[in-house]
């Protein structure tokens, strides 16, 4: 139950408080900030008593109404933030962090990628030691959830793969893109990332072969089942295994495609936001960010499966919030973090795979350009002809067939 009432009764007694009996400080910035979190506290109360149920049920329908208020007050302020430049945005991210506005430095991951340094007499293998810090667990533990969200081996690892090329594509423009080659592809790719989905998938095996039956807190006779009750409340109310089957329509292949493109973008908003805002890697914004897109991510993985699986799901209005606040808040990512001012560039030539790629473009184009020319040029002689056969006058012209039998008439 949603206990609307409680929460309204609950919500006019605090109100009344402050307005009544508690006295306002002079602080005019304290007052704005305490005003802004009231706001968005007295929304999240609404929208968790008031908004559409997803179809997540545990551990209670009430968390994820609210993660569904939080995308959209998240996406206000990406909104703010896009009408502001560069410079007062990151002026203002001091309103919410003093330590926050500061220029971050460069870490480039690339350099001396020897895997053994005989040149190191105290700690050969210092170079694989730099690059373990923690953005190891974080690729694990990322990774794991997003298996838990796609549940598929093959996206899971496709998502992997080209989020790597992605870096290579991108490391003229951002320096924790350069990587060594090992780095890329035995740490982050089988270790780190491999291992992840491996752990999800074994996961996802145990909860579709895990049995589904839930009884009252309060049936349960003896304290240890209360308890493994209680722990078995934070896992699903039921278990749906996703069977994308990419290659059995145009319509599929292309939703699928889709998922792919969504989820590398949020990938690389990541690194991007943190570069435009000068957000530290280790700050806790970046860390309830990410919480903030596993959980509704999830949801919206399961939308999208629903719709396009279960015919009877499109019915109705607005059958996929969540998927479209996903969306929307991803796109306003991209749009933050793409001021064309504030670009962010390293020096030095492009990377050998965005000059193959520029080389590949410019030649198809040519190519392309070529054979329309020469269609056109073709349509135009065949024109020419028609028209020289053509006895000018708007009538029939006589034109023998080519083995001499009777002239056919052509009409004009």
């Amino acid at each position: 139950r949603a206990h609307t009432l409680t929460v309204l009764f609950i919500l006019t007694c605090a109100l009344g408080y402050v307005t009544l009996l508690e006295e306002t400080p002079q602080d005019t910035a304290y007052n704005t900030k305490r005003g802004i979190v009231a706001s968005i506290l007295v929304f999240l109360c609404f929208g968790v008593t008031q908004a559409k149920d997803g179809p997540f049920s545990r551990p209670h329908p009430a968390y994820w109404r609210f993660w569904l208020c939080v995308s959209v007050v998240y996406e206000l302020f990406l909104i703010f933030i896009l009408f502001q430049t560069v410079q007062d945005g990151r002026q203002f991210m001091k309103y919410i962090d003093p330590h926050l506005g500061v220029p971050l430095p460069e870490r480039d991951y690339g350099g001396n990628c020897l895997i053994y340094d005989p040149g190191n007499g105290t700690d050969p293998f210092h170079n694989i030691w730099d690059k373990l810090d923690g953005f190891v667990p974080a690729h694990f533990f990322g990774w794991y959830l997003k298996t838990l969200m796609i549940r598929d081996w093959w996206m899971c690892m496709i998502i992997s793969v080209m989020f790597e090329f992605l870096e290579y594509s991108l490391e003229h423009q951002l320096p924790n893109f350069s990587e060594c080659w090992w780095d890329h592809w035995i740490m982050d790719v089988i270790l780190c990332n491999g291992l992840g989905i491996y752990c999800g998938m074994k996961t996802l095996s145990w909860l579709s072969l895990k049995t589904y039956k839930w009884q009252g807190l309060w049936n349960i006779p003896t304290y240890k089942g209360k308890m493994k009750r209680i722990v078995f409340q934070f896992t699903p109310y039921s278990w749906v295994k996703f069977e994308w089957k990419p290659a059995s329509s145009l319509r599929r292949w292309l939703a699928v495609c889709g998922i792919i493109f969504v989820f590398l973008l949020a990938e690389l908003n990541t690194f991007y936001l943190k570069f435009v805002l000068w957000m530290p890697p280790e700050h806790y914004l970046v860390l309830l960010r990410l919480v903030f897109f596993v959980n509704v991510g999830g949801v919206a993985m399961r939308e999208i499966y629903d719709f396009m699986d279960d015919p009877t799901f499109r019915r109705g209005r607005m059958p996929c919030p969540w998927c479209w606040t996903y969306w929307f808040g991803t796109c306003l990512q991209l749009t933050v973090s793409c001021d064309p001012q504030e670009a962010p560039c390293r020096e030095g030539p492009l990377p050998f795979f965005l000059q193959a790629g520029t080389v590949c473009c410019v030649c198809c184009r040519d190519i392309t350009l070529r054979y329309k020319e020469i269609r056109r040029q073709k349509q135009e002689h065949r024109h020419e002809q028609d028209k020289c056969l053509s006895n000018g006058d708007g009538h029939s012209a006589l034109l023998d067939e080519p083995n001499g039998n009777k002239p056919r008439e052509r009409k004009l």
